[in-house]
């Protein structure tokens, strides 16, 4: 089987930076064992306007019998012949994507160490697959690329071309264009979408095939519209691992949720001061991070987690503060972590205050040792992008498992919303926000968890008290093994 990558450039950003990308040298051609043959790296042209890498695999037939998935087709009955005359030799498969991911996976993560600056570039890229199985036809592979930014060429080959009539293969010669991705992105599309259209895998499909999913479809695959087909046909149709893939996507993308409608409704009212004062207060935002490291100084914490810390303005916030000698901030989208790494400068910091701090990926819904035996822990702004169903998941990962001696939750106080004439009536504060509690029915959740789960817990309110509506924002403090219930004004 066969896959061409090339690029175009221009003197002073020369084509032949992709053998940087791939980390494979245009003047040499290169073979890679794999457990299933040898995949083979060359480059047909390399010069400064024009370079091609092409990668050319090929199987060992009774290889890839003995390792149990030789059939024709993935389900097929395995047919003495059809176990070594089939399409596995001839057409992209999981075959080659395994051997993409293998052979580039330094591209794939988009790193180069020789030239920094060139993974996150976009660059022309065409991709052809002169034979890519497609069950669905080329209408599938439309929609699975085009939605990506891909100019989709999908062209089926015939069963016979002396015969038309008897019609077209299952088979397609793809071409991909593009000028707006970078390679690891198109790297990644591959690697995800080859064995979808072929709907079959050459191995078995275990657990830790939603994280490989996760990992390659970030940035891409939470908002695609196929997105429930991707996964399906990924995981094999076993669909207790689609399940699964579904739920954490779909944490993936409330998480990457541009909360740029909070930030202006917070701003706004921020701004909604008094004729003639001439100072405005901080924006709701400020005040809730100050209100929350009130809350951890005094809880005499050290040692805090943020749970859904987003781009990190509460962990560079904590890092000000000396008493808070280590810091974890832990979210679903690994788009948010590589902003808050950005906005933290973890590559320049020093050595003891990057001692201090950790971004991890994770999901609240699960239980994670990781997590365990701090002091205290953050839910900022988080309940509220959860479906109502998925709560007593996230309570017990963190009340129930985790169990830090403090746990803070702030969320929106749905009754002040009427203070706000930039809010339409009816409205939540945020697109993604599944739901927003008055005052009472978050107390009631939050007095029903510290119950079960042996938390004392009392309310503090954020932002301008309003004797009518309340504040703005509404926080928890949970404490571990006390039953005190304070209820603030």
């Amino acid at each position: 089987m066969f896959l061409t990558i090339s690029t175009t450039g221009a003197p002073e950003r020369p084509a032949t930076d992709l053998g940087f990308l791939l980390h494979k040298h245009p003047e040499k051609a290169q073979a890679f064992s794999t457990s299933y043959g040898t995949a083979h790296v060359l480059y047909p042209e390399a010069d400064a306007e024009r370079c091609t890498a092409a990668l050319l695999l090929e199987v060992d037939a009774v290889a890839l019998v003995r390792r149990g998935k030789g059939k024709g087709r993935g389900g097929a009955p395995d047919a003495a012949l059809a176990q070594y005359v089939n399409d596995r030799p001839y057409a992209a498969s999981s075959l080659l994507a395994v051997a993409l991911s293998g052979v580039f996976s330094s591209a794939m993560r988009g790193v180069c160490n020789a030239r920094p600056e060139l993974p996150a570039q976009p660059r022309p890229l065409r991709i052809e697959v002169p034979a890519l199985p497609a069950r669905g036809g080329p209408d599938l592979v439309r929609r699975l690329f085009e939605p990506l930014g891909w100019t989709v060429t999908a062209e089926p080959v015939a069963l016979d071309a002396e015969f038309p009539e008897w019609g077209d293969s299952r088979y397609v010669r793809l071409v991909l264009e593009a000028d707006t991705l970078t390679l690891a992105e198109a790297l990644r599309h591959l690697y995800v979408l080859l064995p979808v259209l072929d709907d079959a895998k050459h191995y078995w499909v275990a657990s830790d095939e939603v994280d490989k999913l996760l990992r390659a479809g970030e940035g891409w695959l939470p908002a695609h519209p196929e997105q429930k087909l991707i996964a399906g046909r990924y995981l094999s149709r076993r669909w207790s691992l689609t399940r699964q893939a579904m739920e954490r996507l779909e944490l993936v993308r409330l998480a990457e949720a541009d909360d740029t409608d909070v930030e202006e409704i917070d701003n706004a009212v921020a701004a909604e001061t008094e004729d003639g004062a001439e100072e405005k207060p901080a924006p709701l935002a400020v005040q809730r991070r100050e209100a929350i490291v009130a809350a951890l100084r005094a809880s005499g914490a050290a040692r805090v987690l943020d749970l859904g810390c987003g781009q990190g303005q509460l962990v560079q916030e904590l890092l000000r503060d000396p008493s808070f000698t280590e810091i974890v901030g832990v979210d679903v989208s690994m788009r948010a972590l590589a902003i808050a790494s950005r906005r933290l400068r973890l590559d320049r910091m020093g050595e003891r205050q990057a001692a201090r701090v950790q971004l991890l990926q994770g999901s609240l819904a699960y239980t994670d040792h990781r997590l365990e035996g701090y002091d205290a822990a953050v839910l900022s702004e988080v309940i509220e992008h959860l479906d109502l169903p998925r709560l007593p998941a996230l309570e017990y990962a963190v009340f129930g498992a985790a169990r830090p001696r403090t746990v803070l939750v702030t969320t929106p106080n749905v009754e002040y919303n009427v203070r706000w004439e930039s809010l339409p009536a009816g409205h939540v504060r945020h697109g993604d926000h599944r739901f927003e509690w008055t005052r009472e029915e978050f107390r009631a959740w939050a007095r029903k968890v510290a119950e079960r789960h042996g938390y004392g817990v009392e309310f503090v309110p954020v932002g301008p008290d309003d004797p009518e509506v309340g504040p703005p924002t509404q926080m928890a403090v949970f404490r571990a093994g006390t039953a005190k219930e304070a209820k603030a004004a």
